[in-house]
């Protein structure tokens, strides 16, 4: 039977493109190459959960603007069950620049959207999932959570983590970016396993029994990095949802991760999963 799996957290407006260098102050950077997607760090990961056969709900935000249908309507192209609240404000854009080695910077404009735990939403469908993938902001909601089998945290949500109080069972991030870097001894209520990827280096996976490294493919060419990361965090919910442990988890979301490279839009490069 497939799992039941929810992500809860922002979706964003992505105008995402090429640029023959990054920007230096005073600069004007042109971009080409553009796709506008439905992203940012929810929307990667449900997407592609979306690639897979798992009974989804995504609980989310949208804004009240034009770049808010934009999201709403991708995301409600796939066969997941949409729980959104509206917010009346502008949806948040972000502008995302590759530059020729494949690396990403982002320009966030506005603050993230994301559902609350007072929103009025469907909550009670979370006492039933197999796993969440949580990057929201509000503890409570992260509390709330916890009523689910498996709780896989975002680790640039480090502040809610920590103010939720809870034991989450996997937190994912990327041992490149300073917001995510960390070591289980950092939460004062440890996670059960720190998930941290290393690039071409594989990453490792981090429990109370000590730290275990897990390899990734080889990619001999990168066109964007955009996405890998929630690509990985995607799939490893995916099998965590459906009974793996988590190394063993973590070595199959590699695949995932490393499919987006071969292309500055993810969305369109990322594998189906089971």
């Amino acid at each position: 039977m497939p799992p039941a799996i929810g992500v809860i957290g922002h979706v964003e407006h992505i105008t995402l493109g090429r640029v023959a260098r990054l920007p230096r102050a005073g600069d004007i950077a042109h971009v080409t190459d553009l796709h506008v997607i439905a992203g940012g760090g929810g929307g990667v990961a449900f997407f592609q959960l979306a690639r897979s056969s798992a009974e989804l709900h995504l609980f989310t935000a949208f804004g009240d603007d034009d770049a808010a249908r934009v999201v709403e309507d991708q995301v409600r192209t796939t066969r997941a069950h949409v729980h959104a609240v509206r917010r009346e404000q502008p949806h948040t854009r972000d502008v995302a620049m590759i530059d020729p080695e494949g690396d990403r910077t982002i320009v966030v404009i506005g603050e993230p959207l994301h559902p609350r735990a007072d929103d009025a939403l469907p909550w009670e469908i979370l006492d039933r999932l197999d796993a969440v993938f949580f990057t929201a902001q509000d503890p409570a909601l992260l509390a709330r959570c916890r009523r689910a089998k498996r709780v896989v945290v975002a680790a640039r949500r480090r502040d809610c983590i920590i103010a939720s109080g809870i034991e989450v069972d996997a937190i994912v991030g990327s041992i490149a970016d300073p917001r995510e870097r960390a070591t289980r001894g950092d939460y004062p209520v440890p996670p059960r396993a720190l998930v941290m990827t290393d690039g071409a280096r594989g990453g490792s996976v981090e429990t109370a029994a000590g730290e275990a490294r897990f390899a990734t493919p080889k990619v001999d060419h990168v066109v964007g990095s955009y996405g890998a990361g929630d690509s990985f965090a995607g799939a490893l919910t995916y099998f965590l949802a459906a009974g793996d442990d988590v190394l063993a988890a973590a070595s199959q979301a590699t695949r995932y991760g490393a499919a987006v490279l071969s292309s500055i839009e993810p969305l369109s490069a990322q594998a189906a999963l089971p």
